[in-house]
């Protein structure tokens, strides 16, 4: 067969299940995104149809999926707010780092895995998927909520962990002197600094560069930029979302809408292609072994998320319906999960890290998206009950009266 006829019915076959997929969890009112996992799973690596021909078209989709994710969830917020927002979740983010962790790093050392495989565990273990909580948070409407900035903020400590924590890694995996992480840490740091005070301050020069009556080019000007900025980001080894998250911060007014509008139907395409991608990366056939051990650390790390969404939105003062959703949004683990498991897999370490990752993943990576919907229910169900003792017990007063 021709490589573009092949390109072309692989392509359609996938973007049309994904069509099919989203109407159906519609017509029932559930989240698509475990739809697209299971796709994935299901045509990927020992799936029922390999889609080599269009595998770097999905791997570039599925990055660029991030970047737009991201670049929306960064227009609700403006920098004055996120600074002030991550002034007062510092602590949430070193309860995050604690708590979730330490599930990683006590797997891999029980397994006889040894320290190395322990750093990466727990890597794969605390960081959360901020492709999918942003796609989560956009489709139940609750962007403007107030326990979102502290989530957000606590997705923007983990990305900066992560801009010191790969070179570290990468270097020990390597063999190498932590000397040589030392330059890769310090551009880092330098670039997030960066990239705040230009969205601080020079967002208003942006926004007018930036400014078209034409939804066309400004389309055009905005994409361009999200992706250069992306680029520089992960040349300076800091992730390409969090830059794309800078230049949707540093939007506002007039533009920061029209690009949101105007950029709608590509980040929902190349969100659906990253999540259906997320499975495409799994081997059906390595899950069964690791099943057991990826349920338990899977239940663990789901108290243990909750217990820091959870603590971080009541140190915020959100109220218990905000607490609860604070705690379920940030269950899900995701890219930055497998990127350290493959690092670990390439460097030697047992083979089972990348089938036990993967599974994990793939479990978080499905609950992530329904438990959220369970908080405005669970909430509802404990007002009624509010309700109903303080009723019985103003008959019980009355009565005694």
């Amino acid at each position: 067969m021709d490589h573009l006829v092949e390109v072309f019915l692989q392509l359609g076959l996938v973007i049309g299940s994904l069509g099919v997929l989203g109407a159906v969890a519609g017509r029932f009112g559930v989240s698509a995104i475990p739809l697209y996992l299971l796709a994935g799973l299901a045509f990927g690596d020992g799936g029922i149809h390999d889609l080599e021909a269009i595998e770097s078209f999905l791997d570039i989709g599925a990055e660029i999926g991030i970047v737009l994710l991201l670049f929306t969830l960064g227009l609700e917020y403006t920098p004055r707010e996120l600074l002030g927002t991550m002034r007062t979740s510092w602590a949430g983010a070193l309860v995050d780092l604690a708590l979730n962790a330490a599930p990683g790093v006590a797997v891999a050392l029980l397994l006889g895995w040894g320290p190395l495989a322990a750093v990466v565990m727990g890597g794969v273990t605390y960081i959360s998927s901020s492709g999918i909580i942003a796609k989560v948070l956009s489709d139940l409407g609750w962007l403007g909520n107030r326990e979102t900035p502290t989530v957000l903020s606590l997705l923007v400590a983990e990305d900066l962990v992560m801009a010191l924590y790969l070179p570290v890694v990468t270097t020990i995996l390597a063999g190498l002197a932590l000397s040589e992480a030392a330059w890769g840490l310090a551009l880092a740091l330098l670039a997030v600094g960066a990239a705040f005070i230009v969205a601080s301050r020079g967002g208003t020069y942006l926004s007018r560069f930036l400014a078209s009556p034409s939804d066309e080019i400004l389309m055009l000007k905005v994409l361009g930029s999200i992706l250069i900025v992306a680029g520089l980001a992960e040349q300076v080894h800091v992730s390409a979302a969090v830059g794309a998250f800078f230049v949707g911060i540093a939007l506002s007014g007039d533009v920061s809408h029209q690009a949101e509008r105007t950029l709608e139907p590509l980040k929902n395409l190349f969100a659906a292609v990253f999540f259906v991608n997320f499975g495409l990366q799994t081997n059906p056939q390595d899950l069964p072994p690791v099943l057991a051990v990826a349920l338990g650390l899977a239940a663990v790390t789901i108290a243990t998320k909750f217990a820091t969404g959870w603590w971080a939105a009541r140190r915020a003062g959100s109220a218990f319906t905000g607490r609860l959703r604070a705690g379920m949004v940030l269950l899900p683990r995701g890219e930055f999960s497998i990127v350290i498991a493959g690092l670990g897999v390439a460097a030697g370490l047992d083979p089972q890290l990348g089938s036990l990752a993967a599974a994990y993943v793939l479990i978080m990576a499905a609950i992530g998206p329904v438990a959220p919907r369970l908080a405005d229910p669970i909430s509802a169900k404990r007002r009624r009950r509010m309700r109903a003792r303080r009723a019985r017990s103003a008959v019980v007063d009355g009565t005694a009266g």
